[in-house]
């Protein structure tokens, strides 16, 4: 294996955070972009002070000029980008008859735009390079539909989609930059948080009490996926709880 550089959003928490950690404990260099500067800060010293190396930026992913500020941050610091993780996501979920305009909006913003800033931001880079890889994240929502998930599946279904036509046309385009998107069930992390209706976020949480895996599972998939040779594109990952049935 050798050393990358490696962005992630949403790595102030949960998945972002435990894929951090794991793969700068591989020797990579790792830059943290997320909206808690004071949760940036501390995720940096723990992995400095377990001896990988890493860098933050304060980033919203719904602002684009602030995503390309963070893969600016990205080649400043170590002059390129092998890996570029689209991670932040929220799921306030609802049903449609509620009419919750606004946690569509910011789902849509977040989950569905920010992943194509992400892209955006980095592919010319990559280009360049002649190398790389996007890691997209998904959801299991994303390949199933319940009640209250209407949207937020939409947008998970997007994420999906993007991927897949990044990786045709990259492949054709022969620029040896891959696409890997990750779809994990029920996970310990604080997206449960973002439920703005109350009835759905108790039920979910209960189903997460239940069911969720720790977020280092998720990590080490992802992990999996960019130390594969080359050539070789692991291009989708399902992980669920081995209890979880839908």
């Amino acid at each position: 294996m050798s050393k990358k550089v490696i962005v992630i959003t949403g790595a102030s928490s949960g998945i972002g955070e435990a894929t951090a950690k794991l793969l700068a404990s591989q020797g990579n260099q790792l830059v943290l972009g997320a909206r808690r500067e004071a949760r940036l800060q501390e995720i940096t010293q723990a992995i400095e002070n377990a001896g990988g190396e890493a860098t933050y930026a304060v980033t919203d992913v719904t602002d684009l000029d602030s995503v390309k500020q963070l893969a600016k941050k990205a080649v400043d610091a170590y002059g390129r980008i092998d890996v570029w993780m689209n991670n932040a996501g929220l799921m306030p979920q609802s049903v449609l008859a509620e009419g919750k305009v606004t946690d569509w909006n910011r789902m849509i913003d977040v989950n569905e735009k920010g992943v194509l800033y992400g892209i955006n931001a980095a592919l010319g880079i990559m280009r360049e390079q002649q190398s790389g890889h996007f890691i997209n994240t998904s959801s299991i929502a994303g390949h199933i539909v319940g009640p209250g998930s209407a949207v937020y599946s939409a947008t998970k279904q997007a994420v999906l989609a993007i991927s897949e036509g990044l990786r045709q046309e990259e492949a054709q385009a022969g620029s040896n930059i891959r696409v890997t998107v990750v779809s994990p069930g029920a996970i310990a992390t604080e997206l449960t948080n973002s439920i703005t209706d109350e009835e759905v976020k108790k039920g979910t949480e209960q189903f997460y009490d239940l069911f969720a895996i720790s977020p280092e599972r998720v990590a080490e998939s992802i992990a999996f996926a960019i130390n594969a040779p080359a050539d070789a594109s692991i291009n989708e990952i399902i992980i669920r709880p081995s209890k979880q049935v839908m």
